[in-house]
């Protein structure tokens, strides 16, 4: 796990409460924490490094099969790895690799001993927030989601710069109230799952634990499966909202019922089977926007201080639902490839 600098890595990796753990054999997810503006460029190392290893690992083990015999070499080097029984046997394989190797008198097998783990498949994933994926981290994150390799991402969008005081990202929807935008945010929210769409190869979808757990955690599977890039923006309610947190997940589900973050899931994997690879997971608006939106403090106030302003915001807000709306059903309608 890469984690951009952030909410999600001081409550991450604040000892001794960090909810990064391991299983009974010890296993768990290797954690470090990135600046804040690299954080895609990071990951993607690790990936890079995986793959160099997992590379390396296999070129010596072709020049080790005479010594630890071609059957076994074909069965470390041919294994699926798809699921967890799949990995579980692989590892056994990887610790009897080790016993064998610990007999050869080789330097090749003193090499191969050092990263033979690369032999079990490892999961890469880049996490962050809305400032870090949209704004100021964006050209790289575009420059992994582009690379082709199999890296996922997850997005925690709080739609603000919520560490650093609640400043305004591209992620700030029309209408909100944050610093550097006062009077509320006069352009709408930047699309970032259609821009990574725009690929075709990514894997992209868009969740809400509070109003479809189901669907969110589908859709972390299918990431974790897809052999490729995979970008989930997961919406994440925030203090600098301005509401009751106790409320939190009774407000992400009226940010789907509105149509503010209706819930998608957009898989590659389906348009190479000849069908639509773009799947809408949540109904049509059954509310307006300002019934969700006015629930917040951060559209609120600017129906107090302007309220003309307001108005003409959530009114054009509500524009932006509608046409976002109509473009992701008319993706979701059309024919399979």
């Amino acid at each position: 796990v890469a984690n951009a600098t952030g909410c999600s890595s001081i409550y991450g990796g604040n000892l001794p409460t960090t909810p990064w753990t391991h299983d009974r054999a010890g296993r768990g997810p290797a954690w470090s924490n990135s600046l804040f503006e690299d954080n895609a460029e990071f990951g993607f190392g690790y990936r890079l490094t995986l793959d160099k290893h997992a590379e390396m690992s296999r070129e010596l083990l072709h020049a080790l099969s005479g010594d630890l015999g071609e059957a076994f070499v074909g069965e470390l080097l041919n294994a699926p790895q798809k699921t967890r029984e799949d990995v579980a046997a692989q590892r056994v394989r990887v610790e009897q690799l080790r016993v064998k190797l610990a007999k050869i008198r080789k330097p090749e097998a003193a090499n191969l001993l050092s990263i033979a783990d690369s032999l079990v498949n490892r999961s890469v994933w880049i996490m962050g927030g809305d400032g870090w994926a949209y704004d100021i981290g964006y050209g790289g994150l575009d420059h992994v989601m582009a690379s082709g390799r199999n890296v996922n991402v997850l997005v925690l969008d709080t739609e603000v710069y919520s560490n650093t005081g609640g400043q305004m990202s591209k992620s700030t929807p029309r209408g909100a109230v944050a610093k550097f935008a006062a009077g509320g945010k006069k352009t709408g929210k930047k699309d970032l799952g259609l821009l990574a769409m725009s690929y075709g190869n990514v894997y992209v979808a868009r969740i809400a634990l509070g109003a479809n757990p189901r669907q969110a955690l589908r859709a972390l599977v299918e990431a974790e499966a897809y052999e490729g890039p995979s970008l989930v923006l997961a919406y994440s309610h925030c203090i600098a909202h301005g509401i009751d947190m106790t409320a939190g997940f009774k407000q992400q589900k009226l940010a789907v019922d509105c149509g503010h973050w209706p819930l998608f899931r957009f898989n590659p994997q389906l348009a190479d089977q000849g069908q639509n690879p773009f799947q809408l997971d949540s109904k049509a608006p059954t509310v307006p926007l300002k019934d969700y939106a006015y629930n917040e403090v951060r559209y609120r106030m600017l129906s107090h201080s302007a309220p003309e302003e307001a108005a003409l915001l959530i009114k054009l807000g509500q524009d932006d639902v509608n046409k976002r709306w109509k473009l992701y059903q008319e993706m979701a309608a059309r024919p399979g490839a």
